[in-house]
């Protein structure tokens, strides 16, 4: 059942107010009359005629007329009111968007730190490029940190990778932003363990839907971590996720440039040197070739103005009240 409400509510008791004066002037205007006889003419035994049976019924039906009549549109006064204080129903919607859901993924261990910066600054590139699709933020070096979960608010996103490439910055402070909650494990840069840690970062497991991490890490693990990058991209593909790899020292060293690639190939996606030409364009298009999915969003409650009935009920009191009225030749 849809619930009603008024947005202006103080119009009702200020059209009731109004209705309830013009009732009270009506009765004393009409008992100054009654007093002083108004413009009637004098009737030489005018008792006798009001006792008649046929003139006492028929002064009581146009007594009971004009109270009618006056009702109807005391009513009408009121409902007026109700009309000019705007009711409004209230409707529970659940909004269907249909997106594609993209978790960035930022090693950001000491062997990243000249060029996170640089990779924030292609995340927004990325930003720019996608329209609709929901993205998160999880960094880590040896653990995992979400930054964001998957939003479609990209004014969130955008100021979120502001703030962090700001922390890069800021060498001034002595726990910078990507610090906090990034170094409670042993070892650095478990690449294994913030890639598998970014594939469960997904919602809705149960359904069809297109995810792809963008992981940006060299690739250069400092410590035994609880899964290797290979478990990993075996878990994300296990997972239907597929990685995109940035790798800002693409074929520096070749073993390690393979097993990212590798990795990357194993989840059906692919590895991209960071500064490349066609980057940033390569992975858009690969993302988006995915086709996007619907994803029922949470139901929330929106209100709509709903006059209608309240304007049918207002016509049908003023018409009867009209109607009465004019019957009873007032």
């Amino acid at each position: 059942m849809a619930l009603i409400d008024l947005a202006t509510p103080w119009l009702v008791l200020v059209a009731a107010l109004v209705a309830a004066a013009a009732i009270v002037a009506g009765v004393l205007l009409g008992r100054r009359a009654g007093r002083t006889g108004g413009d009637a003419a004098p009737v030489s035994r005018a008792e006798r005629l009001r006792g008649l049976p046929s003139v006492v019924r028929a002064t009581r039906r146009r007594a009971a007329a004009i109270g009618g009549a006056l009702a109807l549109l005391t009513a009408a006064a009121v409902v007026a009111g109700v009309v000019s204080a705007r009711p409004m129903a209230a409707q529970t919607i659940q909004p269907v968007d249909t997106s594609r859901d993209i978790m960035l993924c930022l090693d950001v261990s000491g062997s990243m730190s000249e060029v996170d910066v640089e990779v924030l600054e292609v995340f927004e590139e990325l930003l720019e490029g996608f329209e609709g699709e929901r993205i998160g933020l999880t960094i880590f070096n040896s653990s995992p940190v979400q930054i964001f979960p998957l939003t479609d608010d990209y004014a969130f996103v955008r100021g979120h990778l502001q703030s962090l490439r700001a922390a890069f910055d800021d060498v001034a402070s002595d726990v910078p932003e990507h610090w906090v909650g990034t170094l409670n494990g042993t070892g650095s840069s478990l690449i294994g363990d913030g890639l598998a840690a970014c594939a469960m970062r997904f919602d809705h497991q149960d359904e069809e839907r297109s995810r792809s991490i963008i992981l940006a890490t060299d690739n250069e693990s400092q410590g035994a971590g609880i899964v290797t990058v290979e478990q990993a991209a075996v878990y994300a593909r296990d997972a239907g996720v597929r990685v995109f790899a940035l790798n800002p020292v693409e074929g520096k060293d070749e073993d390690i440039t393979a097993e990212l690639r590798q990795a990357a190939d194993t989840t059906g996606g692919e590895a991209y040197a960071l500064r490349g030409d066609t980057t940033v364009a390569d992975i858009i298009d690969r993302v988006q070739e995915q086709e996007a999915t619907a994803l029922q969003g949470e139901a929330r409650i929106v209100w709509r103005d709903a006059p209608d009935a309240w304007i049918v009920v207002l016509l049908a009191l003023v018409l009867a009240g009209i109607v009465l009225a004019w019957r009873v030749r007032l």
